[in-house]
C-alpha cells in the first residue's frame, strides 16, 4: 500500500507565494471569527465548569471565600468579622478523582497484537512515560470532561506524544456527535522577559491540516505573532533542501470523560461544598463560647449592645443595676452543640457523594474478614459504571492515535502496520481474593494458556511470562532428554558387562 501521511508537500518558498496572493480581506474576516470565538469560549459555561473543577481538585474552594453574615439596618445582609469563621476544607472530591483515575488507569496499559514486531514498536512508545501522561490526561478528562493528546515531533526530531489542558483548547469538530475533529483553537500563558521585567503574555495558536498558526492576545485583540511564522508540523531537512509536510488529519486527539463531556465535579460541587460547610460550621460552634453567645440582660446601664459586647470582650464583665425593686442581672441562653448531628450529616454527605461521583467506599462493611470476589465485585459496581463509558471513549481515541503512530512508522521506514489488530486493554486496579482467582483459573480446562496467564493476578507482562514458561518447558524437556540418553548409555554398559 502507497502510504504517505501527509497533506501535500510543500516547500517554505510555497508557503511565501501563498501568503502574498492571499485577499487581504478575507484574512482580517479570519481573525475577527476566532476573536469573536476565543471571548464566546472565556465567556462559556464549559470553560467555567472546566476551571471550577480543575480548582477543586487543586483544593481551591468555594468554603475558603465564605464571609460570616447577620442581619443589619433594615434587614440587609451585612458581613460581621466578629463572628468565628473557619474555612474547613475536606477534599473528597480530589480523593474521587485520584481513585477513578488510579482504577482505570494505574496499571499500564497491555496491548494486544498477532505481529510481534508491531507489538515491540508500540511498547516502546507507549513506555512508562507515555504511561504518566495518559494518567495526567485522565486526570483532566475528569476535571474537565475532556482531555487532550497532541502527536507530534520533538526538535531532536523524534516522535513524540504530550498534553494539553482542557481549559486550553477550543475545538470545531466535522460531525454533529462531536467525534471528528475539524480544527482546533489553543489558548495558554507564557512568560516572557522584556529587559529585566518579566511579563505573562496569552499565546493562540490555530491548529488545522494546514499546519499550525501564531496569534497573541492582546487588550482583547488577536494580533499576529512576530516572533513565529505559519509552520507545517514536520520538516524533513537533508542539508541542501527543506521539506514541510502535514498529517491529513488535525493533530489533536480528544480523551472524553463521557459523550457529553460533562465534568464529575458538575455532579458533586454541592456534595463536596455541604461537607466543607458542615465542619466549618461545626468548629465555630465549638468555639463560640460564653461572650460569644446569645445573652439576657436586665436593667443594663449602658447606651447600646454594642458597647456592651465591647466591655465584654475587653474586659470579661459588664455592670448591671436594680430599679424599682426591680433586681439586676445577665444571663446566657447556653447552646448545645451536638456533635452526633453533625457526624450523621457528614456520613451521608460522603455517602451521597461516593454514590453521584460513582466512586467506592474502601471501608465498606462488606470488606470485612475475609471477603468473597462477589462482595468485591458489588463494592465495585458503581465506579465499574464510569469506569466502562470511560473505556468506550478512551477505545476510540486510541484508535486515533494509532493512526498517526502507524502513518509515523511507515514514513520512516520502520513498517507499514495499516490494518493490523490491535487490542488496547485497560488493566483495573480492583481489589481481588488472589487464591480465589487462581482456583478459578486452575480448573478453567478450556482457557488457552495465554489467557491463563494474562488474568493471573501475580503476572504483569504477559508475553515475558509466556517467554519465561517456554523457556522452563524447553528446559525440562532437555533435562528429560539427558536424562533417557544417560538411561541408555548405562544400560548399554549393563548389558555390555552381561555378556562379557
Amino acid at each position: 500500500m502507497s502510504y504517505f501521511p501527509y497533506q501535500g508537500a510543500i516547500t517554505d518558498t510555497d508557503v511565501i507565494n501563498e501568503n502574498i496572493t492571499t485577499n487581504a480581506n478575507s484574512a482580517i474576516t479570519d481573525i475577527k471569527w476566532l476573536e469573536n470565538e476565543i471571548n464566546k469560549f472565556k465567556k462559556s459555561e464549559k470553560l467555567k465548569w472546566i476551571l471550577i473543577g480543575e480548582a477543586y481538585y487543586e483544593g481551591f474552594q468555594d468554603i475558603l471565600q465564605r464571609k460570616r453574615w447577620v442581619i443589619g439596618n433594615g434587614g440587609r445582609l451585612e458581613v460581621n468579622d466578629n463572628l468565628p469563621n473557619n474555612k474547613i476544607l475536606d477534599n473528597q472530591y480530589a480523593k474521587l478523582v485520584d481513585q477513578k483515575v488510579n482504577y482505570q488507569l494505574g496499571k499500564p496499559i497491555t496491548i494486544e497484537t498477532e505481529n510481534n514486531e508491531y507489538l515491540k514498536k508500540l511498547q516502546d512508545i507507549f513506555n512508562k512515560r507515555f504511561h504518566r501522561t495518559l494518567k495526567s490526561v485522565g486526570q483532566d478528562a475528569l476535571n474537565g470532561g475532556i482531555g487532550w493528546l497532541y502527536p507530534f515531533y520533538d526538535e531532536n526530531g523524534e516522535f513524540a506524544i504530550k498534553r494539553f489542558p482542557p481549559h486550553e483548547i477550543i475545538p470545531y469538530w466535522k460531525d454533529s456527535e462531536q467525534t471528528i475533529l475539524d480544527f482546533a483553537i489553543r489558548l495558554f500563558l507564557v512568560k516572557e522577559y522584556e529587559g529585566d521585567r518579566e511579563v505573562v503574555v496569552q499565546k493562540v495558536e490555530v491548529y488545522s491540516v494546514n499546519g499550525v498558526e501564531y496569534y497573541q492576545w492582546f487588550a482583547g485583540r488577536l494580533i499576529q505573532d512576530v516572533t513565529k511564522t505559519p509552520e507545517s508540523y514536520i520538516t524533513i531537512n537533508d542539508g541542501e533542501n527543506k521539506l514541510s509536510m502535514n498529517w491529513q488529519r488535525a493533530p489533536l486527539i480528544p480523551f472524553k470523560f463521557n459523550n457529553k463531556e460533562i465534568p464529575l465535579i458538575k455532579r458533586v460541587k454541592s456534595l463536596q461544598d455541604g461537607i466543607n460547610t458542615m465542619l466549618s460550621d461545626f468548629e465555630n460552634n465549638m468555639q463560640e463560647d460564653a461572650r460569644n453567645t446569645i445573652l439576657v440582660l436586665h436593667n443594663y446601664e449602658g447606651q447600646d449592645l454594642g458597647e456592651f459586647r465591647r466591655n465584654l470582650s475587653i474586659y470579661g464583665a459588664v455592670k448591671v443595676t436594680s430599679e424599682d425593686g426591680t433586681k439586676g442581672g445577665v444571663e446566657t441562653l447556653n447552646i448545645e452543640v451536638n456533635a452526633d448531628n453533625y457526624k450523621s450529616i457528614l456520613t451521608l454527605f460522603k455517602k451521597a457523594l461516593i454514590e453521584n461521583g460513582r466512586g467506592y467506599d474502601a471501608k465498606d462493611d462488606r470488606m470485612a474478614n475475609n471477603p468473597n470476589q462477589l462482595n468485591i465485585r458489588a463494592m465495585y459496581s458503581e465506579i465499574d459504571l464510569d469506569a466502562d463509558g470511560i473505556e468506550t471513549e478512551f477505545q476510540a481515541s486510541f484508535e486515533e492515535l494509532l493512526w498517526f503512530i502507524n502513518v509515523h512508522l511507515a514514513n520512516t521506514g520502520q513498517g507499514d502496520y495499516d490494518g493490523e489488530y490491535v487490542n488496547i486493554i485497560f488493566n483495573r486496579d480492583i481489589l481481588i481474593n488472589e487464591m480465589e482467582v487462581v482456583d478459578v483459573l486452575n480448573k478453567s480446562a478450556y482457557l488457552s494458556e495465554e489467557t491463563k496467564i494474562a488474568q493471573h493476578p501475580y503476572v504483569k507482562d504477559v508475553q515475558l511470562e509466556l517467554e519465561r514458561k517456554k523457556k522452563e518447558q524447553q528446559e525440562q524437556m532437555d533435562l528429560m532428554d539427558n536424562y533417557e540418553t544417560t538411561f541408555q548409555q548405562k544400560q548399554g554398559d549393563v548389558d555390555d558387562q552381561a555378556d562379557a
